[in-house]
């Protein structure tokens, strides 16, 4: 059985829902998942219900992952519409980075005045990153204030041609900005819609064969660097309403479909680990701790189905998709917290990783 070691997996980018939205998913139930996907640590977005806009809701937030997370954690902090610059100094060192939400997507957190966008680039601490929710041409309006202020900017999500040709350029002018990939983009394009229906829904939404091409070809030229699940859970009656939302869960098959992508030739086995792990612990300067790693078998080949999901919301977009490489063993701290069937650890076991619960 050939094992691999993957040191501290961590995914920067959920929605672990909770709160006002437990019917979706809950702390403990996304955590176990990110278990069971291999993960050591995952990072929480702001536009949760309510949004994680202020330090009380931030604190509270933090209290009720502290109690139920299965495994290590993270918060970012949101940016707001009403202008929320004053809580910086606070919050900042304590949470994994500042979200600002540029484009339309879930929650009310859409900054689309430039003046207010920069009025937030402008207060936050450059000891730590902004993340942004940035598509098509607001990229480059980003660019700009990355360009003024030298802030660390992380690009979520990035979906298309454009965006990358962007990116591309503002890494080569010694720009401050990493890049973040989804599966579901690597993996699906506009051709899925009419099989996946409702379940393909996201934000951004998936695009042209050519602009996955795209994707994999920035990968293999180091322009991406790191896969991020951008998990969103909903339920599935949600799914199937006659309104269903955007957002797809990723947490348990982000792994194995970059496994199965290396073991296609996409690209190299170390890599695609790197960008789950090293890159990642780099980008977000954070170390785990010594025996914090993941067992994986590369050659064990099975079906994503949706009853062997952790998962609350119980599906995936990618069921029926064949992928090789199986997490045996996961451990955080010296604990095997996963033996590749069960999560061994209880809620509450998770650990803040940036200081927000004494």
């Amino acid at each position: 059985m050939p094992l691999i070691k993957i040191h501290g997996m961590i995914d920067p980018h959920t929605h672990l829902r909770d709160l006002d939205w437990t019917h979706k998913a809950t702390f403990a139930s996304e955590t176990k998942a990110a278990i069971a996907g291999g993960y050591w640590a995952v990072f929480d977005m702001p536009n949760t219900a309510p949004s994680t806009v202020d330090e009380a809701l931030l604190l509270d937030k933090a209290q009720r992952i502290n109690r139920s997370a299965h495994c290590d954690w993270g918060l970012y902090f949101g940016a707001s519409q009403a202008d929320n610059t004053a809580e910086y100094e606070a919050i900042a060192r304590r949470v994994c980075g500042l979200k600002i939400y540029n484009n339309s997507t879930t929650g009310d957190l859409l900054i689309d005045s430039s003046a207010m966008r920069e009025r937030h680039y402008r207060a936050w601490t450059p000891s730590k990153l902004i993340a942004v929710h940035a598509e098509e041409e607001t990229v480059s309006n980003i660019l700009e204030l990355v360009r003024k202020y030298r802030q660390p900017t992380h690009f979520l999500h990035i979906s298309s041609e454009y965006e990358i040709k962007l990116l591309t350029r503002a890494k080569a002018d010694g720009l401050p900005v990493t890049v973040g990939v989804c599966p579901h983009h690597l993996f699906l394009c506009e051709d899925d819609l009419p099989a996946l229906g409702a379940y393909g829904l996201m934000k951004p939404e998936l695009k042209r064969k050519s602009d996955q091409r795209a994707l994999w070809r920035a990968i293999r030229l180091g322009v991406v660097d790191i896969i991020e699940s951008d998990h969103a859970p909903h339920t599935i009656a949600e799914k199937e309403s006659d309104t269903p939302p955007y957002g797809v869960p990723g947490l348990e098959t982000t792994l194995p479909l970059m496994l199965q992508a290396a073991q296609e030739g996409r690209l190299p086995l170390q890599r695609a680990c790197d960008m789950l792990s090293l890159n990642v612990q780099r980008i977000w300067r954070i170390t785990p701790l010594p025996k914090t790693y993941t067992l994986v078998d590369t050659d064990a080949s099975y079906l994503i189905e949706r009853e062997n999901l952790v998962s609350k919301c119980g599906w995936s977009p990618f069921e029926g998709k064949r992928v090789k490489g199986k997490v045996r063993e996961v451990w955080i701290r010296g604990h095997k917290v996963y033996d590749g069937e069960t999560v061994l650890c209880p809620p509450g076991f998770g650990r803040d990783l940036f200081g927000l619960v004494a």
